[in-house]
């Protein structure tokens, strides 16, 4: 790893032109519109397995087009409520994992519910998951879900996964344990896309926690990163020729710097400088397009880790401040 990207004076001060479609909010309105003619059928299935101090939940809801949507949701045992709750998305490739993954909030006395990436997980041995995305676009695609239905923003992949976020939201604000006013959306990497896109689609969120996000800033990702999940992208160009215009035009409906533009929330970013997967002059796009009160922790000698369980510590003060706990 090298410091390959802008120096951190500059990175701080940059904030490139948004390249946001007329349609944008219109395209999104209508998008949560038609998901919101499924019901969200939430299911909590008690787990048996024997943890001391947290309740455990094999939990599932309606996403995108009425598919299923698997997650967990923990609270500390026997609380009563109403609770703050973390949303918890997650990285790209992973799965759900396993209740052991995420006692990190509730032995701090929050819920969270942790949703599954549609799709994804089904080769990750750390982190399995369990749930299909059975729908996708009709051309060719590059391996991965970065090109799945990329010829159309109405197709598109993180179209349903932004979706589905969004949803969960609704899912985790019915819980009885839940104070609907106290929800607080996080994740890194794709996790981080989805907190931020979930922010920006959304007002009534509390805080959001977003860790070296991906999807942002997409356009300039791809030209200076040699680093899988934005490198499937450029293998579809290199394949489709003469698409990258129509390529570009659905990732712009997706950008995380026009839901960062949007997001009024409280937020604390992270960003590592050693970032080749998702380079921090992306993070910092995002983040200095932020509408909302803003705070960011750099991590001069990371990849794309980040600040990891050093980062999970921030969060933990960061909330215990916003929250007033």
């Amino acid at each position: 790893m090298t410091l390959f990207d802008l120096p951190l004076d500059r990175l701080r001060d940059y904030r490139p032109e948004r390249d946001e479609p007329a349609d944008f909010d219109a395209f999104w309105a209508q998008t949560l519109a038609e998901a919101a003619n499924h019901p969200l059928d939430p299911e909590y299935v008690r787990s048996d397995l024997p943890y001391a101090g947290v309740d455990v939940f094999d939990a599932s809801f309606a996403g995108w087009g009425g598919d299923r949507i698997s997650g967990w949701f923990l609270a500390p045992r026997g609380a009563s409520g109403p609770l703050p709750c973390v949303m918890h998305y997650i990285g790209y490739g992973g799965g759900r994992g396993f209740p052991h993954n995420h006692l990190l909030w509730p032995t701090a006395g929050y819920a969270v519910l942790v949703v599954e990436t549609r799709g994804q997980g089904g080769a990750s041995a750390g982190s399995p998951g369990i749930t299909g995305d059975p729908h996708g676009g009709a051309h060719a695609q590059a391996p991965g879900m970065m090109t799945r239905g990329i010829m159309d923003p109405r197709d598109y992949y993180y179209r349903r996964v932004f979706t589905d976020a969004v949803r969960a939201v609704d899912v985790a604000a019915a819980h009885p344990l839940v104070d609907p006013a106290r929800i607080v959306v996080s994740g890194g990497s794709q996790g981080g896309a989805i907190a931020q896109a979930v922010a920006g689609l959304r007002s009534d969120v509390l805080a959001a926690l977003v860790d070296v996000p991906f999807l942002s800033h997409i356009s300039r990702a791809v030209e200076i990163t040699g680093q899988d999940p934005y490198q499937e992208i450029v293998r579809f160009l290199a394949g489709v020729r003469g698409s990258a215009e129509q390529v570009f035009r659905t990732l712009a409906y997706f950008d995380g710097l026009n839901f960062a533009a949007r997001a009024t929330a409280p937020a604390l970013y992270s960003v590592a400088l050693m970032d080749e997967v998702c380079p921090p002059s992306t993070v910092f796009a995002a983040y200095n397009h932020w509408r909302g009160p803003k705070e960011i922790t750099v991590w001069p000698w990371n990849g794309h880790e980040g600040g990891g369980g050093f980062q999970s510590e921030e969060q933990l003060r960061y909330l215990h401040k916003l929250l007033g706990d």
